[in-house]
């Protein structure tokens, strides 16, 4: 099968000839110190490009993606995010810096940035009007995108994937007011965290609407995200999800899938069992990324319960198999990911988030390898 045909049958629960893989479509790329080994590795003489600036992504070269087997293409807005980004060098810790198009100051570290100022954390009901937000009809947004993407639809036969925001609402609420003092909103202040939400909506539906408009024809899994969990349990309460997040959540997702067939392929870290059946109800076809060592994320488990009205993408261990293990660890852990969640289709093979700069360049190609033996249909793990 071709590569969109496998990732379409998937995405149906039907049985491709192989479990579909991805890198760098979603949530599932590697760091540029880690391509960079892989590249080297490999005999190909490519310094890597950053695609995204806070996790240090590499930008990855279609001989890479050909070569590994992957199955997807990653889209984006022509401007996004980090638009206008330069690095700067005048903060008194003398420490590297940007500041995004919402406001929000990141700081570099050695592998990443990291958040150090939320320019809402002052700032009262009264004085979100006048905020200099992003401007979602921005036309260098789009110049030339349509055109972009259907070539690539017609010369790549890849599976597509469109995202045009970075973060989810309920992230970006807390981005730009602060962690602590956004979660107090929504208890202490609900009618200031009812209106941030409302326009961070109100911009997000904006994004995607113009993008669809352009692009939606074109693509099958369309990405978005809210991280609502950690390692050993959520970050919010499910009262409050569904007070604040879950219908808005309902709104954009609702207009998502009026514009466009494809799938909403939807990525929340860490432990979030408690809100799968939230995400089924707002209309999430694809769960990522399935973080095994979270607590309550067993795939196998995942699979029974939810594994007909959703599909499941990710799932293999990155935080210590990957990093920490031997290739043949790496191969088994494939397997067990394949056994448990391949049969009957629904699952797409990629890693449970990015591959980090510490991965042994063996294991990322035992990973693809073994994905491209084990899981070929029928399963006979």
């Amino acid at each position: 099968m071709k590569p969109r045909e496998r990732v379409i049958a998937a995405l149906e629960h039907k049985e491709p000839d192989r479990v579909p893989i991805d890198l760098g479509g979603s949530v599932s790329s590697i760091h540029a110190v880690a391509y960079d080994r892989l590249t080297a590795k490999l005999g190909l003489k490519i310094r890597s490009e950053i695609a995204d600036k806070i996790q240090q992504l590499a930008r990855l070269n279609e001989e890479i993606l050909v070569r590994l087997g992957i199955d997807f293409r990653h889209i984006s807005l022509k401007k996004g995010f980090f638009a206008g980004g330069e690095d700067r060098f005048d903060d008194p810790s003398r420490r590297p810096y940007f500041i995004d198009e919402w406001g929000i100051k990141w700081g570099k570290n050695p592998y990443y940035y990291d958040m150090i100022y939320h320019p809402l954390e002052n700032l009262t009901i009264d004085d979100l009007d006048d905020y200099r937000w992003p401007d979602p009809k921005d036309p260098a947004r789009y110049e030339g995108l349509r055109e972009e993407v259907k070539n690539l639809y017609h010369t790549a036969d890849c599976a597509l994937v469109a995202d045009a925001v970075f973060g989810g609402i309920y992230e970006c609420a807390w981005w730009l007011r602060g962690f602590e003092k956004f979660n107090v909103d929504m208890y202490k202040r609900p009618d200031f965290a009812e209106a941030l939400l409302d326009k961070i909506l109100e911009l997000y539906m904006g994004f995607y609407s113009r993008y669809l408009d352009e692009v939606g024809d074109y693509v099958q899994m369309v990405e978005l995200g809210d991280d609502v969990g950690a390692q050993t349990g959520p970050i919010i309460s499910p009262a409050l999800l569904r007070r604040y997040i879950k219908p808005r959540w309902k709104k954009l997702y609702d207009l998502i899938h009026s514009k466009t067939r494809a799938k909403i392929f939807h990525h929340s870290c860490g432990s979030l069992y408690p809100f799968i059946g939230d995400l089924i109800d707002v209309g999430v076809d694809v769960l990522n990324p399935i973080q095994p060592l979270a607590a309550n994320m067993d795939i196998g488990r995942i699979k029974k319960e939810f594994g007909d009205r959703l599909s499941l993408h990710g799932g293999v261990d990155i935080q210590r198999v990957l990093p920490l293990g031997t290739p043949n660890d790496v191969v088994e852990e494939v397997k067990r990911v394949i056994r448990l969640s391949a049969r009957n289709g629904g699952y797409i093979l990629a890693g449970a988030h990015n591959i980090q700069a510490d991965t042994p360049v063996e294991n990322i190609e035992a990973m693809f390898e073994a994905a491209r033996k084990f899981g070929v249909y029928p399963i006979k793990l």
